[in-house]
């Protein structure tokens, strides 16, 4: 078996911050109560082996020109493990990163818990959480990068809390060491497990990404998360062209078209420092939605995307996938992020599976959520919108649709059988029921309509260009307008939607 490389706390902080842009914060923190002797030598050769007073450097520096605030175990330094001095310094350093409201970058590796200093250290997990709990609700960046190897009480206090995670690949990643499992049962743990590419694949961690690599990708994720530090300049209102009167079903048979661009190719070609995450951080990812930052011109947003090609590859969207834009929604909350939905979809999943892990209820939690969101949001209907599946991502302070993007209970053919036994009359079903975009413009549950011309699918560039422009449009006015205003705007818009005037 290859052995894994250790990078050094020093190595690390070279290779993400700018040139010379590194300053430390460290100052001689309190040791524990009482060091016996032998864990006194511990310390002493620890010292002198690594250079350092401690398991964990912190301070500052700069990523492509911004501030932030770095904090890195040292694994060298009796294996990174966290005690009482340690915990200290991470806590100092999370108190001043608040205090001066910088992102905080983290890069645990550690064996867990000092077992030298028993409970006590043990406990100082607690102040490590609640330090970046503050952090977090003070509406700050926490970017974590797991080394090899990040382990136990670590791995479940601040290694596990930030807003986008990555791990170095190969990098042995879990909460119970392998030695001591083996103790405990007389067996040993099962290969593959605690390895950060099986934690991607179960929706655990955002990227497993090399050391090389890290700069870039937090440079980007960065360029998203303080993009509204500063005040976004106003942009004009695109000149988009008119949209033409086109029958329902012909726009229902359009949205199915095989080579119709979805959300992947609005990022591709119509966003910017775009950082895709992954999974809902709980174990469970869904190839048929997708969770990203992005910008749109000047405008930052998370993007939660039905991806219709994956739903048809994969199987439709399910409880997991749902579970998966929360996540995207509670991290536009927390960062008081634009939120971008995007409804691509044939319908949710119809299964027992589907059924017993709780579709409806996520379903309703994702409108919950949705509705009382307080950062601004805007919903793209940009094809298929069949059923609870689209409904689900549906609610937002301004609604964009698709020339050819319907809305529906059900697809067409679901509800010509259950009006007439008979799916030969979901044409008829598509023109009476409303579904098409002009219809839901006209009927206040679409704000605007973009263009197809004549169809996305022959002219993806230019289509997606101007879904883009309009999406930097509307995200901006949403970050410049008054929030309680807006958020008022939201509540009356569904109060009153149906009703006469």
């Amino acid at each position: 078996m290859r052995r894994m490389q250790h990078i050094s706390a020093q190595e690390l902080i070279e290779r993400v911050l700018d040139p010379g842009s590194w300053r430390s914060w460290d100052t001689e923190v309190p040791q524990p109560f009482s060091v016996d002797p032998e864990y006194a030598q511990d310390l002493t050769r620890a010292r002198e082996r690594t250079g350092l007073d401690e398991a964990v450097l912190t301070g500052e520096g700069r990523i492509r020109g911004r501030r932030v605030a770095v904090a890195a175990c040292e694994f060298a330094f009796l294996a990174g493990s966290i005690g009482v001095a340690a915990a200290e310094r991470l806590v100092r350093a999370i108190e001043r990163a608040t205090a001066e409201r910088l992102p905080l970058v983290a890069s645990p590796t550690s064996g867990g818990t000092r077992m030298q200093e028993g409970t006590v250290a043990f406990l100082q997990m607690v102040k490590i959480t609640a330090a970046i709990a503050r952090h977090r609700a003070a509406g700050l960046p926490y970017l974590v990068y797991l080394r090899h190897p990040t382990m136990g009480g670590v791995l479940a206090s601040w290694g596990s809390l930030g807003h986008v995670t990555a791990a170095q690949p190969g990098a042995m990643i879990g909460f119970l060491g392998p030695r001591v499992y083996e103790a405990l049962h007389g067996k040993p743990f099962p290969p593959g497990v605690q390895v950060a590419e099986n934690l991607y694949e179960h929706g655990l961690l955002d990227a497993v990404v090399a050391p090389e690599d890290l700069r870039d990708i937090a440079a980007r994720a960065l360029a998203v998360l303080c993009a509204l530090d500063e005040p976004l300049p106003q942009v004009p209102d695109p000149d988009v062209e008119p949209h033409r009167d086109v029958p329902a079903w012909d726009a229902v048979t359009r949205s199915r078209r095989l080579d119709r661009p979805g959300v992947r190719a609005l990022l591709k070609l119509g966003a910017r420092d775009v950082i895709p995450l992954h999974g809902t951080g709980q174990g469970e990812s869904e190839p048929g939605l997708l969770v990203a930052l992005a910008r749109f011109g000047v405008a930052p947003c998370v993007v939660l995307g039905q991806d219709r090609t994956r739903q048809s590859t994969y199987g439709p969207l399910g409880p997991a996938g749902l579970r998966e834009a929360r996540r995207g929604m509670r991290l536009a909350a927390e960062l008081n992020l634009p939120l971008v939905t995007v409804i691509d979809t044939a319908g949710a999943a119809l299964s027992r599976e589907a059924e017993e892990r709780g579709l409806a209820g996520e379903i309703a939690r994702c409108l919950a959520d949705l509705v009382m969101l307080p950062a601004p949001t805007v919903c793209v209907l940009l094809g298929e919108g069949a059923g609870g599946g689209a409904l689900a991502l549906l609610p937002a302070d301004r609604v964009i649709a698709a020339q050819h993007g319907w809305l529906s209970p059900l697809p067409p053919e679901g509800a010509s059988a259950i009006l007439y036994r008979t799916t030969d009359r979901a044409a008829e079903l598509a023109a009476r029921q409303g579904v098409r975009a002009a219809d839901l413009l006209a009927a206040g549950i679409v704000d605007r309509v973009v263009a197809e011309c004549p169809d996305a699918a022959e002219e993806r560039e230019a289509f997606l260009g101007r879904l883009a422009r309009v999406l930097e449009y509307e995200l901006v006015g949403l970050v410049r307008r008054d929030p309680d205003e807006r958020l008022a705007a939201r509540f009356a818009r569904y109060r009153r939607l149906g009703l006469p005037e």
